[in-house]
């Protein structure tokens, strides 16, 4: 599978002479047909951390270079088929000396410096980093109206074309217009339990990720237009639940 390139957006900085307004640290939360159905108080720990562009530079492509998978082999001059004698005298013949046909310069040879499959890519981050850029992303998609916390998708049976009208019902919120209609990448829905059935509901629909709630992180919350939180009560607890753990 190819990875994904998540392309960062620096923070827009804020004036010095202007004083910043705090938003709201409420949410609301809606049900499956759009109706909005009460708010909820959200950590300011989670939603409400600084943008580090360092940060989230090195969390996301430590996460990429750890689901990276290694494809390209050459082979040296001493793994390469043939070239086991020497191809004619050292003297003699008026042509350059050669010791192998296999060398690096003929047609055929081996590869210099080439790629190997032998390399390893992965990195190891700390986990207060990578909880860290997690609540900095959600944090961004917050402030930017790009999560919607949904009490209940109600989906008992799996059934794709149900999964799909709860999307088009939730695209008549605003701001959140093109989550049934976006190709690609279009939401990334997290769930605090998720059921098989559920799972088998959206799977069919490409443009949409199911995870639990607990496999959120950066990459995958950079990589969708808009986050969908299913029962917000228990995934935000599950969520600022990683703040607390150590190393």
């Amino acid at each position: 599978m190819a990875t994904k390139i998540i392309k960062l957006k620096k923070e827009p900085k804020t004036p010095k002479n202007n004083a910043v307004v705090p938003r709201s640290m409420q949410a609301d939360i809606y049900d499956a047909q759009g109706k909005k159905t009460g708010t909820l108080e959200l950590p300011e720990n989670v939603f409400s951390v600084k943008w580090n562009d360092a940060l989230m530079h090195q969390v996301v492509t430590t996460m990429q270079a750890n689901a990276r998978n290694i494809i390209a082999h050459t082979k040296s001059r001493g793994e390469v088929r043939g070239g086991g004698r020497k191809p004619w005298q050292q003297k003699g013949t008026g042509r350059a000396r050669h010791g192998s046909i296999r060398s690096p310069i003929w047609k055929g040879g081996g590869v210099t410096h080439g790629p190997l499959k032998e390399k390893v890519y992965a990195r190891e981050i700390p986990k207060k980093m990578r909880a860290k850029a997690l609540f900095a992303a959600l944090s961004r998609k917050f402030r930017d109206g790009e999560i919607l916390f949904v009490n209940s998708f109600g989906l008992n049976v799996p059934k794709t074309a149900a999964a799909r009208q709860t999307l088009v019902t939730l695209s008549g919120i605003v701001g959140f217009e093109r989550l049934a209609n976006k190709k690609k990448n279009a939401a990334l829905i997290a769930f605090a339990d998720l059921s098989p059935a559920t799972a088998k509901s959206f799977r069919n629909i490409g443009s949409v990720e199911c995870v639990s709630v607990r496999n959120i992180n950066p990459v995958s919350v950079l990589g969708n237009a808009y986050i969908v939180i299913e029962n917000p009560e228990a995934s935000v607890a599950i969520i600022q639940s990683r703040a607390s753990k150590k190393n």
